[in-house]
């Protein structure tokens, strides 16, 4: 076993994803197996600036693998995005001994995990967020819980939407990022999708429910992204005030897919991410985040995440189109 390299801090921060919990357990169970402390911090970064710590043992991770949400809780902080925030958690951090940080969160938290790396502390990032949207890897810790939640709530809803021949419109989250909404509308065979990277009218829309109904469909299924062009709210009135065959109906489906249990995918994802991120440290690498290549885990500069956009596939957003015949 090698000597005591790091105390490290773990933190997640931002909206929560489920898979945290996972991730949380395979940071603190693999640095202890390589004799290294680990120091849980509370409520993100407003919670390191407040030195909101913990020492975690095995036993502080057991139970939380089927869990949703995070067991270090979560937040967002105006104070740390100030110089003097970074500073009064540096600060923290060195009184407590901690001197490597890992952040699972979203693209906020891999900015935040950049400006620390930036004033010389070993950072590592992994990416955790239901709407997919961090640039360096396939897919981030929550988003297929989140893809799942949505699948499971659209085709109840195709079912009385069927019943009564109506048009359901549904808002998934997506606020600068339409992968949820692009991906539940192949896997829930929506008749349209609505995106923020793809502006679209109500006009368009209702010539589609329209042409649907005209082909002798049941009903309709239109999701809707909550950063797209059109409010879901004005949608659903403009289109109950055209003819388009359907009465519409409205669901907006919130933060019901932030929660419940993740699935086996996210699980196995978040135990890989913290593994690989301890052994990043002990390796001599910092300020990167981990993401999944391929079959892989690798590791990308910190910069890099936090200066691209991940964009929403334009082949997948085709299918929505062609699939929906």
């Amino acid at each position: 076993m090698p000597d005591k390299k790091f105390t490290i801090g773990v933190l997640t921060s931002g909206g929560d994803a489920p898979g945290m919990n996972a991730a949380i357990r395979a940071v603190v169970r693999t640095s202890l197996s390589n004799n290294m402390d680990v120091i849980g911090i509370q409520n993100g970064y407003e919670g390191l600036i407040n030195g909101e710590f913990r020492n975690m043992n095995e036993r502080s991770v057991g139970g939380i693998l089927q869990r949703g949400g995070t067991v270090l809780l979560t937040s967002r902080s105006k104070r740390f995005m100030e110089p003097s925030g970074q500073r009064d958690a540096i600060r923290k951090m060195n009184e407590a001994g901690i001197n490597a940080l890992i952040v699972i969160g979203g693209e906020g938290s891999m900015n935040g995990a950049y400006a620390l790396s930036q004033q010389g502390v070993k950072v590592i990032g992994i990416p955790g967020s239901i709407d997919n949207d961090i640039w360096g890897t396939n897919i981030a810790i929550g988003t297929d819980t989140a893809m799942n939640t949505i699948m499971e709530a659209v085709d109840k809803l195709r079912d009385t939407a069927s019943s009564h021949q109506r048009a359901f419109l549904i808002e998934t989250m997506g606020r600068n990022s339409g992968y949820l909404a692009v991906m539940a509308a192949i896997v829930c065979g929506a008749e349209v999708a609505l995106i923020p990277e793809v502006p679209i009218t109500a006009d368009e829309v209702a010539v589609a429910v329209e042409e649907a109904y005209k082909r002798g469909k049941t009903h309709a299924i239109i999701i809707n992204a909550e950063g797209s062009s059109i409010r879901t709210i004005d949608l659903a009135e403009k289109l109950d005030n055209m003819d388009v065959g359907f009465k519409t109906r409205m669901t907006i489906l919130g933060h019901i897919q932030r929660g419940g249990s993740p699935t086996a995918y996210d699980r196995l994802l978040a135990s890989r991410m913290g593994l690989k991120a301890v052994e990043a440290l002990m390796e001599g690498k910092h300020g990167v985040m981990t993401g999944l290549k391929g079959k892989g885990v690798d590791f990308i500069p910190l910069l890099d995440v936090i200066s691209n956009k991940r964009q929403v596939s334009m082949e997948y957003y085709h299918m929505t189109k062609v699939l929906a015949r």
